[in-house]
């Protein structure tokens, strides 16, 4: 029997890779992948570089009004917690204050790019120019009125303290309430990125309600 060269070997088999047309089979791909940032809490999600971009779901009109609506939220909250280390000496109260800071203000920008991606105004009063933003806190559930910021901005030490605890329920409260009402509205909080964001603020907040109601049984 003729021996068979390893030059014909390897020839044959590179034809096994070439597809009916002519045409020799791709390569697999070795690129980079993308890291897709999960939302506040959630971790990140990697695609192939070349992979086709999904295109994003229209959002519900509940959808745009809560992100919009918590972005004024958080920017009171952030604004309180920008208080505590001028005004407490308390570690567990400015410990508080820096995580509060810190998670509202990532998620603030999370709810900006979460819009800006969907083409949607960053805020309502995009439409309604001339309008003051700030009259329309109040009317938000669980947020601060005037007289309220004014007297915390105004306090000191333990009386600070009282005020930022029993504020900042009030405020989580009210956002807990959004979510809720959220939830409720047939239609809503369908895209996956914002039902992981609402879902991570309720726990959030929630679990922060139970710590600071925990500080406030202390100073009786």
């Amino acid at each position: 029997m003729p021996k068979v060269s390893l030059t014909l070997i390897a020839a044959s088999l590179s034809l096994v890779a070439v597809s009916a047309h002519g045409q020799q089979a791709p390569a697999k791909s070795n690129g980079p992948a993308i890291v897709q940032p999960g939302a506040p809490g959630r971790p990140s999600k990697s695609v192939p570089a070349n992979a086709a971009p999904v295109p994003l779901a229209e959002p519900t009109k509940a959808d745009v009004d809560f992100m919009q609506g918590m972005i004024m939220h958080h920017s009171q909250a952030v604004e309180m917690t920008k208080l505590v280390a001028e005004k407490s000496h308390n570690p567990d109260i400015l410990e508080l204050g820096r995580k509060i800071d810190i998670s509202q203000t990532d998620e603030m920008g999370f709810m900006k790019r979460w819009l800006q991606d969907r083409g949607k105004p960053i805020s309502a009063m995009d439409d309604m120019p001339g309008m003051d933003m700030s009259s329309m806190m109040p009317a938000m559930p669980g947020m601060l009125t005037n007289a309220q910021m004014d007297a915390l901005r105004k306090a000191h030490g333990a009386e600070f303290d009282h005020l930022f605890l029993t504020g900042m329920i009030q405020h989580h409260t009210g956002a807990l309430y959004m979510v809720k009402q959220l939830f409720a509205t047939p239609g809503a909080a369908q895209d996956a990125w914002l039902f992981d964001f609402t879902s991570d603020v309720d726990n959030t907040q929630q679990a922060e309600i139970d710590i600071m109601r925990h500080m406030l049984a202390k100073e009786k």
